[in-house]
């Protein structure tokens, strides 16, 4: 076996290694590629690392899948970069898939199945909140943004149909572009070099998907599409896909239910690899009238609707991405598209706890897991089993 080959094989190794020990969200999953991919391994710099982490927060879809997919670009091309982007996201896909048959076989069979989720939901909440927190924290730093954000979050309360968001977005990253000139130069802005294959099949794939579906009016083709399009559009992570999520499948559609979308947003965050993996979830439920093969079409269906668009364009934009920063209007776009996104952020709060019975045991769930989350180092999959515990406890009580 060759030297390129073996250094291949361990890369996988060590992604296979993040997929099921990566929890802890982004800041811990940054922890552990700066320690296995760049100390441990070397396969890039610290330089090259902090720099591929910018360039994906800046895209629309997942950005550790990207940031993953990256760095398999930068030490063995596109094909070593998918079948890193497999390994990364089976482990969580399989999971959430399986959560989803779990939970729809309780319901069916036993009465009452989802009380041990009774706190996990309004925790699911708090999640939510400290997410918010956090991000609106980084990405909102002026006045302006300010104003994007609170008008995000009005819009976001009243008018629920998911067409809304891409036009908030736009808007948002046009209304900011227009103070390019506070962005400091960089150095000369030169021409763009461009290749635009990766673009057009991540265009070609959006527009075939959306036709297809329209015509054959097929549930899995049209399951796809509200992915696809679901994971071309988000930018800030896999909290923001949430309020996205719980509007077209909740709302629009009525594929589950809210106490369904609770319990499994918080599943999500008691297990390791991609928070897209949420995906999986909502994707297998929505198919569950084909029976077991539904919910694996559906889960699969739905990772890779979400995982692929964010893949395309990281190949796309990272051949020309050290040009691309130069330009001071797009970077001045970015703080309109950070701000609309934490607008819906906080909205997603309100519109998750809107179905909850207002009664003050939830609010002491939805504050405490925020203050555990704030001011304790206690680890999300812990703090998802101690409600469920709880839960139990008090179904058992209450019997």
């Amino acid at each position: 076996m060759s030297v390129r080959k073996v250094r291949y094989y361990l890369f996988l190794k060590d992604v296979l290694a993040l997929s099921v020990t990566a929890f802890g969200g982004p800041q811990a999953f940054l922890a552990m590629l700066l320690e296995r991919m760049v100390k441990s391994r070397a396969y890039i710099s610290e330089e090259e690392l902090w720099e591929l982490n910018a360039l994906c927060n800046i895209l629309p879809g997942p950005s550790s899948t990207q940031l993953i997919s990256a760095i398999g670009f930068r030490v063995g091309g596109p094909n070593l970069a998918y079948l890193a982007l497999l390994v990364w996201i089976l482990p969580a896909t399989l999971l959430m898939t399986a959560t989803a048959v779990l939970i729809n076989f309780l319901q069916e069979n036993t009465p009452g199945a989802l009380n041990f989720a009774r706190f996990i939901q309004p925790m699911a909440i708090g999640f939510i909140i400290f997410a918010a927190q956090k991000t609106i924290s980084k990405m909102v730093k002026s006045t302006e943004a300010m104003v994007l954000m609170l008008i995000s979050a009005f819009v976001s309360f009243f008018y629920s149909s998911p067409y809304i968001f891409p036009v908030m977005l736009l808007l948002g990253g046009l209304t900011t572009s227009i103070k390019y000139k506070t962005q400091p130069k960089v150095e000369e802005e030169k021409a763009l070099v461009i290749k635009w294959a990766n673009f057009y099949l991540w265009g070609g794939v959006l527009i075939l998907a959306a036709v297809a579906g329209a015509i054959t009016k097929y549930q899995p083709i049209l399951l796809f599409e509200n992915f696809y399009r679901n994971g071309s559009l988000i930018f800030g992570g896999g909290q923001v896909l949430v309020p996205y999520l719980y509007t077209e499948f909740v709302d629009f559609k009525h594929f589950l239910s809210s106490e369904e979308f609770l319990t499994g947003y918080a599943i999500s965050q008691g297990i390791p690899g991609p928070t897209f993996s949420i995906s999986s979830y909502v994707g297998a439920l929505s198919m569950r009238e084909f029976g077991l093969m539904g919910f694996l079409m559906g889960g699969l269906i739905a990772a890779a609707g979400i995982f692929l668009p964010g893949i395309f364009l990281i190949f796309f934009v990272i051949r020309f991405w050290d040009q691309l920063k130069l330009y001071r209007p797009v970077r001045a776009a970015l703080e309109g598209i950070n701000a609309v996104s934490c607008g819906m952020l906080i909205a997603a709060a309100y519109l998750l706890f809107e179905p909850l019975e207002a009664n003050g045991l939830h609010i002491i769930f939805i504050l405490g897991t925020y203050a555990v989350l704030q001011f304790t180092r206690i680890s999300s999959p812990l703090i998802i089993l101690a409600g469920i515990g709880l839960g139990m406890l008090a179904n058992y009580f209450l019997i």
